[in-house]
Order: C-alpha cells, then sequence, then structure tokens
C-alpha cells in the first residue's frame, strides 16, 4: 500500500532507516557475542557476569565442597588428636611406627573403596545418593574412633577400623562429588574451568583449617576432664557439617549424564534448564540434552571397559599421566605436613599449644593461596603453577633439612624459626601448584565416557602414595632426623623435568581438543558421528525436538 509523500516522509524515512540499522548492530553484536562465547554463562545476556545461572553454578559448586570441607577437617583434626595426651593415654602411648600405621590404614580404605566401591557407587545410585552412602559411611567410621575404649589392643582396633571404614566412606565421597561436579566442568567456558575444580579443593583445605583450630582450642579445656576426652570432642565436630551436607543434599538436582543413563530424560532436562536459565534458550537446552544423549550412546556403542584405559594408547597417555601426578602430589611431602605439622614443630622448640596454633595459621593460609590460584591458574596455565610449586616446595624443604643440622638440638632459635617460616613457604608452593592442579588436570584430559574411571585410578594411584608418606615420615624423623626432608626435597626436583617435558599444557583448551595433545582419537567421536548421520533426514521437519539415538529415533515430537 503506497503512501503519498509529504512534509513528514523524510523525518519518518530516516527514523526507520535509523531504527532499522540500530537493530542490525544490535543483532550483529549478539551473534558476536554468541560466536566468542556460545556457552559462557559470564559473557551472556548483555555482559552480566553474575546471571541468576552462574549464582546457581557457584552455589552449586560451594555446597559440594562441603563433602570435601568434611574430608579435609578429618586430616586436620587428626594431627592434633595424635599429639593429645588424653589420645595417647588411650594407646598407651603409640610409638612412630604405630602412629604411621593409624594414619596410613586410612588410606588403605580409600584405596579400597577407589578401586572397588565408590564407581560402582554412584553408577548405580547416582552421584547424590553415592555421597550420601560415603557420609554416612565416613560417620560410621568415625564414630567408632570417638568411641574407642576398654584396653590398649581393644581402643586400638577400634581407632584401627573406624579410620578403614571412614576412609571407604572418603573414598565414595571423593569420587561422588567430583563425578557430581564434573557437570559443571564440562559446560563451563574453557577459560574459567579450573575455578570451578579449585573450588572444591578450597573446601578441602578449609577443612583442614577446622581441623586445627578445633585441635588448638581444645588445648585450653585442660582440666582433667579435658585431658581425657577433648580429643574425642575434636572428632565428633565432623558430625555437624555432616549433618549440613545429607540435608541438603535432597534438594540437589542429579547429574543430568547420570539421569539420562538411566532412562529418566525429563529429569535430566530440568536440570539443565535449572542451571541454563538467563543465558541458554529452550532450543539450545534440548540441543545440548541430545549431546548428552548422543555421548551416553556413543559410549554404549564402542563397549569400553576400564581395561580399554591401558589398550588404547590415546587413554593410556592421559591415565599414566593423572595416575603420576595424584603420586606425585602425595610423594612431595604434603600429606605428611597435614599430619605430622604439629610434631614438627615442637621439634622446633615449639610448645604443644604453640605447635597447634601455628598448624591452624600455616592451613588458614593456604585458604587464601587457593583462592589466588583460583584466579590465575586459568591465566598462567597448570604447568607452569606446578613446576613453580616444585621448585618452591623443594628450597623450602633444603632448608627445613640443612639448618637442624647446622643447629643441632635447638641451638639456634633463629635457625628454628627460619625452618617455621620455610614450612609457611612450602605450604605456599602446595596451595599453588600440586594441591590444587593435580585435580584440574586429571579432570579435564579424559573424555568424557571414561573420565569417571580415569579419575578413579588416579585417585587411588594418589592413595598409595598418601600409605608410603605417611608410613614412612614418621620412622624417617625418629631415624634419620632432619635428614628426611632431602628424600621429598629430590622428588620435588625429580618432578619438575618430568611435568616439563611430558605433561602438555591444556590451558584454555576445550575438552573436546584434548586428543591434539594426547594423541589418538576419542574412542567415542566415530559412534557420534555414525549416531548423527541420520540426524539430517529430517531436517524440514520444523523446531521439532531431535530424539534420542537411546529410544529409537532421532527425532521425537
Amino acid at each position: 500500500m503506497c503512501r503519498r509523500a509529504g512534509p513528514g516522509t523524510s523525518v519518518s524515512s530516516f527514523t526507520l532507516q535509523f531504527q532499522t540499522r540500530l537493530l542490525q548492530v544490535s543483532v550483529s553484536h549478539q551473534v558476536l557475542r554468541d560466536i566468542r562465547w556460545p556457552h559462557d554463562p559470564f559473557m551472556q545476556m548483555g555482559g552480566t557476569r553474575f546471571t541468576k545461572a552462574s549464582q546457581r553454578l557457584h552455589s552449586f559448586c560451594l555446597f559440594l565442597a562441603l563433602g570435601s570441607f568434611i574430608w579435609g577437617y578429618n586430616v586436620g583434626v587428626l594431627a592434633s588428636v595424635l599429639v593429645h595426651p588424653g589420645f595417647k593415654k588411650t594407646l598407651h602411648r603409640p610409638d612412630a611406627s604405630l602412629s604411621g600405621l593409624i594414619t596410613a590404614i586410612y588410606y588403605l580404605g580409600t584405596f579400597t573403596s577407589y578401586l572397588f566401591f565408590a564407581h560402582p557407587a554412584a553408577d548405580k545410585l547416582g552421584r547424590r545418593h553415592a555421597a550420601s552412602v560415603g557420609m554416612g559411611v565416613t560417620c560410621v567410621g568415625q564414630a567408632l574412633q570417638v568411641g574407642a575404649t576398654g584396653s590398649a589392643a581393644q581402643a586400638l582396633g577400634m581407632v584401627i577400623v573406624g579410620r578403614i571404614i571412614a576412609g571407604v566412606g572418603t573414598g565414595i565421597i571423593s569420587t561422588s562429588v567430583p563425578l557430581y561436579q564434573r557437570y559443571v566442568v564440562e559446560i563451563a567456558p574453557s577459560k574459567h574451568r579450573g575455578r570451578f575444580v579449585v573450588m572444591n579443593h578450597i573446601g578441602f583445605i578449609a577443612g583442614l583449617a577446622s581441623g586445627f583450630w578445633v585441635g588448638y582450642g581444645m588445648t585450653f579445656w585442660d582440666s582433667e576432664r579435658g585431658l581425657q576426652v577433648a580429643w574425642r570432642y575434636s572428632l565428633s565436630v565432623s558430625f555437624v557439617p555432616a549433618f549440613f551436607f545429607l540435608v541438603g543434599l535432597p534438594f540437589m538436582h542429579d547429574s543430568p549424564r547420570w539421569l539420562v543413563e538411566h532412562g529418566k530424560i525429563d529429569e535430566a532436562f530440568t536440570t539443565l534448564q535449572y542451571y541454563r536459565e538467563g543465558y541458554y534458550t529452550s532450543d539450545e537446552i534440548y540441543d545440548e540434552l541430545d549431546d548428552i544423549e548422543r555421548s551416553v550412546a556413543s559410549f554404549r556403542v564402542t563397549g569400553l571397559v576400564w581395561t580399554s584405559m591401558f589398550a588404547d594408547r590415546s587413554l593410556f597417555a592421559r591415565m599414566w599421566r593423572s595416575a603420576l601426578l595424584q603420586f606425585l602430589a602425595q610423594m612431595c611431602g604434603a600429606t605428611a605436613m597435614k599430619y605430622y605439622l604439629p610434631a614438627l614443630f615442637r621439634a622446633l622448640g615449639l610448645s604443644h599449644r604453640v605447635s597447634l596454633l601455628a598448624g591452624g595459621i600455616e592451613s588458614t593460609l593456604k585458604i587464601g593461596c587457593n583462592v589466588l590460584e583460583m584466579f590465575i591458574i586459568d591465566r598462567v596455565g597448570r604447568r607452569l603453577t606446578l613446576v613453580i610449586g616444585a621448585v618452591i616446595m623443594a628450597f623450602s624443604l633444603l632448608i627445613n633439612g640443612t639448618l637442624p643440622l647446622i643447629y643441632p638440638n635447638n641451638s639456634n632459635t633463629a635457625a628454628d624459626y627460619a625452618c617455621v617460616v620455610f614450612v609457611f613457604i612450602y605450604s605456599l608452593g602446595y596451595s599453588m601448584g600440586f594441591g590444587p592442579a593435580a585435580w584440574v588436570y586429571g579432570s579435564e584430559i579424559f573424555p568424557t565416557a571414561v573420565r569417571a574411571r580415569g579419575l578413579s585410578f588416579a585417585a587411588s594411584c594418589g592413595a598409595i602414595g598418601s600409605i608410603i608418606v605417611t608410613q614412612i615420615w614418621p620412622i624417617g624423623i625418629a631415624a634419620l632426623g632432619s635428614k628426611i626432608y632431602f628424600f621429598f626435597m629430590i622428588i620435588n626436583l625429580v618432578s619438575v623435568p618430568i611435568i616439563y617435558i611430558f605433561f602438555p599444557e591444556t590451558k584454555g583448551r576445550a575438552l573436546e581438543d584434548m586428543d591434539v595433545l594426547f594423541g589418538g582419537h576419542d574412542p567415542c567421536v566415530s559412534s557420534e558421528h555414525l549416531l548423527a548421520d541420520g540426524e539430517d533426514e529430517d531436517d524440514d521437519q520444523g523446531p521439532r525436538r531431535r530424539g534420542s539415538p537411546i529410544d529409537g529415533g532421532f527425532w521425537r515430537d
């Protein structure tokens, strides 16, 4: 329909052209942003950094970190329990080898759990229910330790059995929580992925620090009653965060991948929608759900089993690196520092109470170091942080091994204080190196189909390292004194060229691009292509949702 030209025509035409051009620029900007950050919750919605979805993702990770907090607390509080007079009296003053056994036996439980219980529980029960079972088993183990009584042999037996059971429960938690969190890791933008994994490690360090502070606080309960039972109360504190974790888990959404694997497609879509609100459209959520369904179907087609990590060259290249990194993360001496730190400070001339205070300060500083690492690991890379951390730890161990030889029997107060300072510097190196980076690296190099199995195997190798270190350290200190530091110094020095030569940098790489670094190909890729070939047949069917290969069709009305 034509309109006669009039005086206002030029103005109206200009206004229309301006609005059209503005719309084109807006659309172009939106398209450009979607190209650059197609799955970045921090850059969607006009660049808003904290959308409702991103807040939910961070809250999700913080809650899961509570599970790691309890694990860290049980580690930290044992350091104060081992030197508590009431605990020593109950066990008739255990010697160095027996203290090492009590500490190391815990990791026998985690090792057994990693190999036989953790992954089957997570697969059959789901990540959420597996975490609940793991926490319940851990509480049973803690209760046995709290209630240890009777003769020295009976009390020791209850402590050891309780430690093994708690280790089994912790193994289930430390597997199901990363698997639960794996969903966040997989959908997180590659340049922010390390942040979410480090957040879980911060929970562990916060628990570690809390264990030391509770142990320090119990030193003020110095009445006769306190000297007898304070260590039991220290262990019992872990039941409080465990209660909140167990109460909160039923309100969490289960892992979308596990839901798809068990045919709960609608629940998986609801979960995806919950964590996508504000930056994904419904069609994009359907597309992502289709990707998960194809991934699950492709895994079933390939028939991969745990032995595939040894038979497939590309998978083996990833598996041995992740396992070695976890092993080195324990053999660097950090596990011994966690358990025997108060005893180390006492050997440097500090009193019992001041030793626990120093341990609490050291563990609290680790939280700050890990928060710093959370922001820099995606900037400087995984390999550089690992190398720098190992160098710092090696130098710190050199100082702590040398000064007591030059000034034996605490003959120089300045030398003793210097050793205390370098214990703190050692912790800085670990908190910005092996501590978080080993978990970040292992969580991102495996293909989705075998990531859970790869992480479980790597964690079991870390448990072996923990058993070795916690058994060697007290015996080595008793027999060799400060010379034992040189053993762990050498391990850190050897780690530097190993990491630099054999561990390629993964910073900023999409999970799908890891094959470029480790050779071969993702064994699921070919089957995914085969499954996807049929999707183009009905492209003219309109915007109906693509169906699941699991359900036998590629389009679902």
